[in-house]
């Protein structure tokens, strides 16, 4: 008994000293008297979901990582990134401490972008903080301006259905329907007319003769046209200028009321005595008509007519009515 004892005990004085030895080599490593690591802070509005020991590299190579991430004690709202550098590297104040995405499934991370002109940066030291816009984000920026475009698509295209809608009520669907139904109705009546035409080009022999007749009455009408424009047709075109131009003097002339003619129409004095003058044949006509014997005086024995009496002649008149 005393001999398990005794092995128990010097397993757990085993234990106790594993534990010792683990705990005080990590205080070592936290502590500056094994690791000689740089830190270096970097100031951000947002750290984009970096985490503590992310890695930080310099060139596509790992040198460090992300020891701390804790909000500014008198800046409000400003997160600070405490990182170490396991060597020692050159680079100046003015280098860059940007938090990127090495690729999708990587979470964040810090890479720096050297700078070597001024002084150069030590342990303690503040870097210029920067957010690059990533994959993703270059993305985002991309798809936000054809986002909108597709926004305002899919708005006129809903005020475009609504419209059409509205247009096509029942009433008008009906309309729509009846119109379809004589559309079909039209064509099935024009693919009727076209087969009787075709059965009738097919059959009929009469088209051959009128297509042939068409050809000739074609042909005569080439030749009359070339008669014609071998025709001395300028000649009489200049012909019949030159007469309308006469023509149109002997209107004019008329027009002015020189010549016999002109004068017949336009001289009104003229005119006033043909008028009286056929008045007066016209007074003489009846008169001779209604007393012949005032005019003509004939005897078949040689008697002497009896002079003429207006009141014989009336008397007659009113025996003869």
């Amino acid at each position: 008994m005393s001999k398990i004892s005794r092995e128990l005990k010097t397993g757990i004085v085993a234990i106790v000293t594993i534990i010792i030895f683990i705990w005080g080599f990590n205080f070592l490593k936290r502590s500056d008297l094994i690791n000689k690591s740089n830190d270096f802070y970097a100031e951000y509005n947002n750290v984009q979901g970096l985490i503590v020991s992310a890695p930080v590299t310099i060139n596509g190579l790992r040198v460090g990582s992300i020891k701390d991430i804790y909000f500014h004690p008198s800046k409000r709202g400003t997160l600070v990134v405490r990182f170490s550098l396991e060597e020692d590297y050159d680079f100046s104040k003015k280098s860059i401490a940007q938090i990127y995405s090495p690729d999708f499934i990587s979470g964040k991370s810090i890479k720096i972008l050297p700078s070597y002109d001024g002084e150069t940066a030590k342990s303690g030291d503040t870097l210029a903080g920067r957010i690059e816009a990533g994959i993703l984000g270059a993305i985002n920026d991309q798809i936000a301006p054809l986002q909108k475009k597709v926004e305002g698509f899919l708005l006129r295209t809903d005020s475009l259905v609504s419209n059409i809608n509205d247009v096509f009520d029942t009433e008008t669907k009906g309309n729509l329907r009846g119109s379809i139904a004589k559309l079909n109705s039209t064509l099935a009546s024009f693919n009727e007319a076209s087969q009787s035409l075709n059965k009738l080009l097919a059959t009929n022999g009469k088209i051959d003769s009128i297509l042939t007749n068409a050809t000739t009455a074609s042909g005569n009408l080439a030749a009359v046209s070339d008669s014609l424009a071998n025709a001395n047709i300028k000649s009489t075109i200049q012909q019949m200028e030159s007469t309308l131009a006469g023509f149109n003097g002997i209107l004019t002339t008329i027009d002015k009321g020189e010549g016999s003619l002109g004068k017949l129409l336009k001289d009104e004095g003229l005119y006033d005595n043909l008028e009286g003058a056929t008045k007066e044949m016209e007074e003489l006509l009846r008169e001779m008509k209604l007393n012949p014997k005032r005019f003509v005086h004939f005897s078949l024995f040689g008697k002497k007519p009896k002079p003429y009496s207006p009141q014989e002649t009336e008397e007659e008149t009113s025996s003869n009515q």
